[in-house]
């Protein structure tokens, strides 16, 4: 399996990337565009509180899930990598997908902004990764969750002043540069729970 970050800032900058606020400033004002203004703010801080809710659950018990389904670390190493890659590559590769969200009616309740925009495949597997690889910095790992998601509400509050701010053509910038960094620690992961998984497989021989 991949090696945990090595210290909270690398597990903050691994939970900021995969759960993108920046990257889910459009779709959140595009699906919020049919909530009063009034309650927008209300709905956001609930979406993400939910999805803390999630990751929260997965740190404290996505060990023993793992156990029960009988998934090692080396098989969640490299399927994290695997995630975390599609995920990178549709960050550097955006492509239109219709307006399908932004036409959804009334106000939206856990789907899908809480899941899968903020608390996705990618971040539940770099939960799963943080908990796996150093169990006994749990309160760590926690607190890097609440900083992310902390960090998330705040961008998502202020979605449209900072869309109106940066400009789309900035923000995109900013998406595809997230999404190099993300490749990048993808990739790493990847190789190391290749690695490990040989390692594995010639001291069996």
């Amino acid at each position: 399996m991949a090696p945990s970050p090595s210290s909270f800032t690398s597990a903050l900058i691994l939970l900021v990337l995969v759960t993108d606020p920046l990257g889910n400033i459009p779709p959140f004002i595009g699906i919020l565009r049919q909530v009063d203004p009034a309650r927008r703010r209300r709905v956001i801080i609930r979406e993400v509180l939910l999805a803390s809710a999630i990751l929260v659950f997965f740190a404290l018990f996505g060990q023993g899930v793992l156990r029960l389904m009988h998934l090692s670390d080396t098989s969640l190493g490299i399927a994290g990598g695997v995630i975390l890659f599609l995920i990178a590559l549709k960050m550097v590769f955006p492509h239109a997908e219709g307006n399908a969200e932004s036409a959804r009616k009334g106000e939206p309740f856990l789907v899908p902004l809480a899941i899968p925009l903020i608390a996705g495949p990618s971040s539940i597997a770099s939960v799963l990764l943080l908990v796996s690889g150093d169990p006994a910095r749990l309160w760590e790992w926690l607190a890097a969750i609440g900083v992310a998601m902390a960090i998330s509400a705040v961008v998502l509050v202020f979605a449209e002043r900072i869309a109106a701010f940066l400009g789309e053509q900035v923000t995109m910038a900013f998406e595809r540069l997230m999404g190099l960094v993300l490749t990048a620690m993808a990739v790493e992961m990847l190789l190391s729970g290749i690695q490990k998984f040989a390692r594995q497989v010639m001291a069996a021989a």
